[in-house]
């Protein structure tokens, strides 16, 4: 037909070309964000600094998986690794889209807390606490991928070649409650949660800055955060929607279209570069949280640098030293 010649250069060279693309950078840059983090003057890391790396980590391991995929693709999908790879690269895809989506909502939890309830929160947003919640994340993310555990297997294709895929028992009947079971789990909830949350946090922000218009820091802070808050919903949407709103639309479909399956893998491509594109997102997010206590401890140097140079400065009294 026409479009195969097409359809063969798009999933032999494109494809392949594009995922390798997302992979490098994807690779590069959450482990510039791991190192980052780690190399930090600070002894103890903040909670923060824990949601991030175990989001750059989760989003290494999802990566992981995209030479077996480049390597499908260029044989025509076919799978040369065995059941067992098979099985194990296919959660692996699945448990890091569920872990890293669960991460990134109890990241936004924890900004609503520490925004909304500054001091009352200080008792929960400990680093042993959010290493508890990203196991248990984890263990939720492994449950939740317990389909694919079942039926992840390897698939007939024409030509004697064996292909790696979720094959459920009933395809015609079960691919109806397991699509929705991935959109609403992965996706539906997640969002709204993250979606609330970033909108209480931005309105108390706003007041915020209502309360403090005379001072330029206190407005620029809250600009810098509404963006990054906005940053953060915006990548999560644009880079899976797309993705979960086809996998609906074929729901509704007998026999996909060639520009269907453009689409569709286009809308793969995003869910990948989403594990590319969080790094860049989250170093400046790792920044804005930085800035805050260089702000607190340099005028409290300032003072007491003052203090010793000018013992009759406002500054330099010594009774105000010891207040940062």
């Amino acid at each position: 037909s026409a479009g195969e010649p097409s359809t063969v250069s798009y999933a032999s060279f494109i494809m392949p070309t594009l995922f390798g693309i997302i992979f490098f950078l994807g690779i590069v840059g959450n482990s510039l964000v791991i190192c980052r983090v780690f190399k930090k003057s600070s002894p103890r890391s903040s909670v923060p600094d824990i949601f991030i790396i175990s989001l750059s980590m989760v989003d290494l391991l999802f990566l992981l998986g995209m030479p077996f995929l480049i390597h499908q693709l260029l044989g025509n999908g076919a799978w040369h690794f065995g059941e067992t790879m098979c099985t194990m690269i296919t959660a692996l895809d699945a448990n890091s889209q569920f872990t890293s989506t669960y991460i990134l909502t109890a990241m936004s939890i924890d900004r609503y807390l520490a925004t909304v309830y500054p001091f009352t929160s200080t008792r929960f947003r400990k680093p042993l606490v959010a290493i508890l919640v990203i196991c248990m994340l984890w263990t939720l993310s492994f449950l939740c991928i317990t389909p694919v555990w079942l039926y992840a297997q390897l698939i007939p294709l024409p030509g004697g070649l064996l292909g790696c895929g979720i094959q459920l028992p009933n395809p015609q009947n079960d691919i109806y409650w397991y699509t929705l079971y991935q959109f609403f789990l992965v996706f539906a909830l997640p969002f709204t949660l993250i979606t609330v949350a970033y909108r209480r946090i931005l309105l108390r922000m706003a007041k915020s800055s209502e309360a403090l218009t005379g001072q330029k820091g206190a407005r620029t802070c809250t600009k810098k955060v509404t963006r990054v808050a906005i940053a953060i919903c915006l990548a999560f949407f644009i880079c899976w929607a797309p993705y979960h709103m086809l996998q609906l639309v074929q729901l509704t479909m007998h026999h996909p279209t060639l520009s269907f399956y453009y689409a569709y893998n286009v809308a793969i491509s995003l869910g990948y570069a989403n594990s590319c594109i969080n790094p860049f997102i989250y170093i400046l997010l790792g920044q804005t949280f930085r800035r805050r206590p260089v702000v607190s401890v340099r005028p409290a140097a300032a003072r007491e640098e003052a203090s010793q140079n000018d013992g009759n400065s406002a500054q330099g009294n010594p009774s105000e030293s010891g207040h940062p």
